[in-house]
């Protein structure tokens, strides 16, 4: 008669059996590991193919997350479940084929802004006439819609109007442009806000500052007008053209009065900073180099530190717009050996460093 099994006879084989299998998941897990880590021997930082990853995450599924933790060595179980979630996420997302061929009409779309720049009365057809001189069969709307996309006018418009950096290189060495910026300076009991007035001549980057003060008034700018056209030492004695935003402080008076001295005003179109940008940028310049690192008690201190940053910037730093130059050299034959001095403005904030003179 055969023996029957007791409660907790059953109950312990079906623990065995439980733990036999959980244990064979763990072996094949790390012979799974392992076999990884010897494809991996030669590279400095483990990049499993995602073959590789879906191996690990078969195994690791068998495991559970709990187990998982114990016995992994080269992963986490979130990144293995991580890569579990991106394997079916690319199970089910399906590759979707760009239409025509990209790269061929990048080159056509490239020819024609091309064409149409350097031939500003050519029109549709006749740019795609040019296209199929150069085995490119394209049609009329196409040429269209791409001068179109790259902001070009047709041929009519194109042929008449300049852009504006087909401006400035017309009118390089005859251009200056002015702009204000503020500096706030601690009174007796508050901040008062003073207003720079500076001007850049573009072809050279120099600049002068020419009038600091807290009201610029319509006196104020005239007198400036004055000092800037005097034909001894005026900054515009040279320049046909000044280029100025759309501040009121630029009053019809002031206006007037340069016109009066030959110099033509190019007013800017209202909010755009960018088409005076060598302005722009000299202000970034002394702010960031200068005026944000000082705090300013009075109004001859922040006259001092401007000077300062005018004698520093024409003479002492180099300009990556102008070739890595300086503005103003100071003459003195360049020396390439010898002990390396430091020359400091303004408590070391500015600094240039060169050989020292024998």
């Amino acid at each position: 008669m055969a023996a029957v099994l007791q409660p907790w006879q059953i109950l312990l084989a079906a623990l065995a059996g439980w733990i036999s299998c959980q244990q064979d998941a763990v072996i094949e897990y790390l012979r799974e590991e392992n076999r990884i880590l010897k494809q991996q021997l030669d590279r400095r930082r483990l990049r499993p193919t995602n073959h590789q990853r879906r191996r690990l995450v078969v195994r690791g599924k068998a495991i559970g997350r709990r187990a998982l933790a114990d016995v992994a060595s080269i992963v986490t179980p979130d990144t293995i479940l991580r890569w579990h979630r991106q394997l079916i996420a690319e199970k089910w997302t399906h590759k979707r084929r760009s239409p025509g061929r990209p790269r061929v009409m990048e080159v056509i779309a490239d020819l024609v802004v091309r064409m149409a720049r350097e031939n500003p009365r050519w029109g549709y057809t006749r740019i795609q006439g040019a296209l199929d001189n150069v085995g490119h069969r394209v049609g009329r709307t196409t040429v269209a819609n791409i001068l179109k996309e790259n902001g070009i006018d047709p041929a009519p418009e194109r042929g008449t109007r300049t852009t504006w950096s087909q401006f400035l290189e017309a009118h390089w060495n005859v251009l200056a442009a002015a702009d204000f910026f503020t500096v706030e300076i601690w009174g007796p009991r508050v901040l008062v806000t003073f207003y720079v007035f500076f001007l850049i001549e573009l072809a050279t980057r120099r600049i002068e500052i020419t009038g600091i003060t807290p009201g610029p008034n319509e006196a104020w700018m005239m007198q400036i007008g004055r000092n800037l056209t005097d034909p001894v030492d005026g900054f515009l004695t040279e320049k046909k053209l000044l280029i100025l935003d759309r501040d009121s402080k630029y009053s019809s008076a002031f206006q007037n009065l340069l016109k009066g001295s030959g110099v033509e005003v190019v007013r800017l179109p209202p909010h755009s900073p960018d088409l005076n940008a060598y302005a722009e940028r000299f202000v970034r310049s002394i702010k960031d180099k200068c005026l944000n690192r000082m705090i300013f008690f009075g109004e001859r201190s922040l006259r001092k530190a401007t000077r300062e940053f005018a004698a520093h910037y024409h003479t002492e730093r180099n300009h990556q717009g102008l070739n890595n130059r300086l503005i103003e050299p100071d003459g003195r034959e360049a020396l390439t050996c010898g002990k390396v001095e430091c020359v400091q403005r303004l408590g070391g904030t500015l600094r240039l460093y060169r050989h020292a003179a024998a």
